[in-house]
């Protein structure tokens, strides 16, 4: 009933006079929600989200919104197994912001960003690293998340011995860190680590809010097997192609926003092709 309601509410306003229906023609197609963006995100993973939306998804989210003119919803649950199932699967939200290319159980978006794993190193004790076989890491304490792409990198270049690796979720409630990178960029401003390699939008907001100065070394020059480097879309459902046609829409009007909300958190950015950062203003 309600879906067959929203389709006698599209047919009308077809016929509606151009004019009329301007300020409708920018609600969301009648697969989702059609007077509200509603979002699947991440209650505790700043810098990404946060439930006070704080994060540079909800901020990217916030202008999503704008550009379609409604308001922002969150459904929320902890990023974990299961997510997207139990996220987008059910129909409780529309739109996960953060998506890589090929995750299972989405239809992606185009990229709207790309960037890389990065080393972290306390401020100026690795001068002119920039590779992750650079003899100056051998016999360093780097921490890592298990099961990323840099493990099997360090295990090509003999870091194994010395790397520290750290389970990819928490799951105790009275975990003292909001997430599993936060909690290894405090091990290397107290000095546990002598380094860390983390995804680069995750470590150049939190080494900046350390309290300790870091150096944050975007991975450009690694090899492409295991790939370091991502693109970044949004995802919707498989079959909701309109909804996604939509969102490219929106991501190609509003990408100057966009890129200007990913800059003030210090995420890496990476050009479209080439391992070279973006540089301000560029495509």
């Amino acid at each position: 009933m309600a879906r067959d309601f929203l389709k006698a509410i599209t047919v009308a306003l077809l016929l509606m006079p151009a004019g009329a229906r301007y300020a409708s023609a920018q609600t969301l197609p009648d697969l989702v929600t059609p007077d509200v963006l509603r979002v699947c995100g991440d209650p505790g993973n700043m810098p990404f989200s946060d439930r006070k939306e704080n994060g540079f998804e909800n901020k990217i989210a916030q202008i999503i919104g704008d550009e379609l003119k409604v308001k922002v919803r969150y459904y929320w649950l902890t990023q974990g197994p299961g997510f997207v199932r139990n996220t987008l699967g059910t129909g409780l939200c529309d739109l996960i912001i953060g998506s890589t290319i090929g995750a299972e159980g989405v239809q992606n978006t185009n990229p709207y960003y790309r960037s890389t794993y990065a080393l972290v190193v306390r401020r100026g004790e690795m001068p002119d690293v920039t590779r992750l076989d650079d003899p100056k890491l051998k016999d360093k304490s780097i921490g890592v998340i298990a099961g990323t792409p840099p493990v099997n990198r360090m295990g090509e270049v003999g870091l194994i011995s010395k790397m520290r690796t750290y389970a990819p979720y928490q799951l105790d409630p009275g975990r003292q860190h909001q997430t599993v990178s936060a909690e290894i960029i405090a091990n290397l401003a107290d000095k546990t680590l002598d380094a860390a390699v983390l995804w680069g939008p995750a470590a150049g907001w939190l080494a900046k809010q350390s309290g300790v100065a870091m150096d944050v070394i975007p991975l450009l020059n690694e090899p492409d097997r295991p790939p370091l480097n991502f693109r970044i879309t949004m995802g919707v459902r498989v079959e909701e192609n309109d909804w996604k046609r939509t969102l490219n829409t929106v991501l190609r009007k509003r990408r100057a926003d966009i890129e200007a909300v990913l800059r003030d958190f210090a995420v890496p950015l990476m050009s479209e092709e080439g391992n070279a950062l973006l540089d301000a203003g560029k495509p």
